[in-house]
């Protein structure tokens, strides 16, 4: 079951220039330590950081609040599975309104898909409940924080 769906769009020229203008406190607001590190260590810096502030617009959205209501920059930080699939991990008051909005008896499952064709970048988030196995316990997963 669908539980939210959020999109952005955005031009990387205007990350590139905000990073110019503010940097290390733009990037300490926005982005988490793991984000950090995966953009700093790409040759297309501007690009990789342009998507990930995207993906965390769009999980906002998918989330249903915005950045309002709890839900900070840094409580959505995209992340990698084992396999390479993008997720998001969430913490504090993007955790609090996932784990509100995750009907009983299932678990989140967060979608995300990044591209850029310079000059834009776009993501798309969505969020899924799917069922919980009979008898499994909630383990630390990578949308949980842990």
């Amino acid at each position: 079951m669908i539980l939210g769906v959020g999109s952005d769009l955005i031009d990387v020229r205007r990350i590139e220039r905000t990073i110019d203008r503010h940097g290390e406190r733009f990037l300490a607001r926005i982005f988490t330590a793991t984000e950090r590190a995966k953009a700093d260590g790409r040759a297309r810096r501007a690009e990789t950081y342009a998507k990930r502030f995207a993906a965390k617009e769009a999980c906002a959205k998918a989330l249903g609040t915005g950045l309002r209501a709890g839900v900070f920059w840094r409580d959505m930080g995209v992340v990698n599975l084992p396999s390479g699939r993008p997720t998001m991990k969430l913490t504090g008051g993007a955790l609090a309104r996932l784990n509100a909005i995750t009907p009983a008896g299932c678990e989140a499952r967060i979608d995300v898909s990044v591209t850029d064709e310079g000059p834009m970048a776009q993501a798309v988030v969505v969020i899924s409940a799917v069922p919980r196995a009979p008898g499994s316990v909630r383990s630390p997963s990578p949308l949980r924080g842990g």
